[in-house]
């Protein structure tokens, strides 16, 4: 199963589930089976590292994003992954824009498809807690997603 997260940037929403999930994946033992990435629809953030807000907060509760770059999603993205995940209405819209005819992903608000609200909010108008508040639903909606996958494997 094939995982891609998605925001505008690709520096704060998309990459901090990006994490969470992976931990989450790595957990279950089950990284050999499970893709997991992020992009953004827009390009301004190319090759760039999380925001520092992001990682901080994330290393607080145990997720490391370090290693991980912004990229802008691609054409092959939507033949690459299974499930495509957005973070909000507007990411949505642009990925379905963005999609190939041929395409087979899936894809869908991440918190809507799992009963937990509309969209994931832009971290940086909450200030610190804002970034909290995103962690807090991202790792309510990775467990829903693992449940899910592992029900399909």
């Amino acid at each position: 199963m094939k995982v891609l997260f998605v925001c505008m940037g690709n520096i704060c929403r998309s990459p901090t589930a990006e994490g969470v999930f992976r931990h989450r994946v790595r957990a279950a033992g089950l990284e050999s089976r499970i893709v997991i990435d992020s992009a953004g629809t827009e390009e301004w953030h190319a090759g760039k590292a999380p925001d520092r807000r992001s990682s901080q907060a994330a290393a607080r509760r145990g997720y490391d994003l370090t290693a991980q770059r912004a990229r802008q999603v691609e054409a092959e993205d939507f033949q690459r992954f299974d499930l495509i995940l957005a973070m909000d209405h507007d990411n949505l819209i642009r990925l379905r824009a963005a999609r190939p005819e041929q395409a087979s992903a899936e894809m869908d608000l991440l918190l809507r498809r799992y009963g937990l609200g509309e969209i994931v909010p832009d971290p940086y108008y909450g200030g610190d807690e804002g970034f909290e508040h995103v962690l807090d639903l991202l790792e309510q909606a990775a467990d829903a997603l693992l449940d899910e996958i592992k029900g399909r494997l």
